[in-house]
């Protein structure tokens, strides 16, 4: 009876400590450029979602390609008809883990450079991918940010020759998510 009542006691203390926290948002932000000098091409989608895992650093984004917002309505709609076609692929997604996670201290302010690795989903294609991250901790508020360098055909995005010289082959993606504690 003593044995089991200890037993009962340790699990009520760990599992409390066993339940992973998580942070989220749906309001992330991220914006990409794929700009020449001949022509400007950039766009900013407020609307990503993104959940991370601050014990095993599982992380999940996800965003509407239709969110995207152009300067020119024109650019915005060849955008989604021809090159990303959103109404086939309507949102990108990234699916992956953070390598280092035990340096990220979550309760105490910082700025904590992060290394990640995960498959990026774009246009119906996947790819894997690593990169570099920063998770800032400041007063209780926790932002991650990251910029990525995305080749277009990696995700079999073709740019008409008519347009090419206009159109980077390269998509440079920048993110910034600001994460709340994930209620249970």
């Amino acid at each position: 009876m003593k044995k089991s009542l200890v037993i009962c006691l340790l699990a009520v203390a760990f599992a409390g400590q066993l339940q992973a926290q998580k942070y989220f948002t749906r309001d992330g932000n991220i914006t990409f450029s794929a700009s020449t000098p001949l022509e400007t091409i950039d766009a900013t989608n407020r609307g990503a979602s993104a959940v991370v895992d601050a014990s095993s650093g599982a992380m999940e984004f996800a965003v509407l390609i239709k969110g995207f917002i152009f300067e020119k309505a024109l650019m915005q709609e060849h955008f989604n008809e021809n090159y990303l076609e959103s109404g086939k692929y309507p949102k990108a997604t990234f699916k992956g883990k953070i390598q280092n996670i035990g340096d990220v201290k979550w309760s105490k302010d910082g700025s904590y450079p992060v290394k990640f690795k995960g498959t990026m989903t774009i246009h119906g294609t996947s790819k894997e991918i690593a990169g570099q991250g920063t998770i800032t901790v400041k007063g209780g508020r926790i932002v991650a940010s990251s910029s990525v360098d995305l080749p277009l055909s990696d995700y079999a995005i073709s740019i008409p020759s008519v347009v090419a010289d206009k159109i980077s082959k390269t998509a440079k993606v920048q993110i910034e998510v600001a994460l709340a504690e994930l209620k249970r």
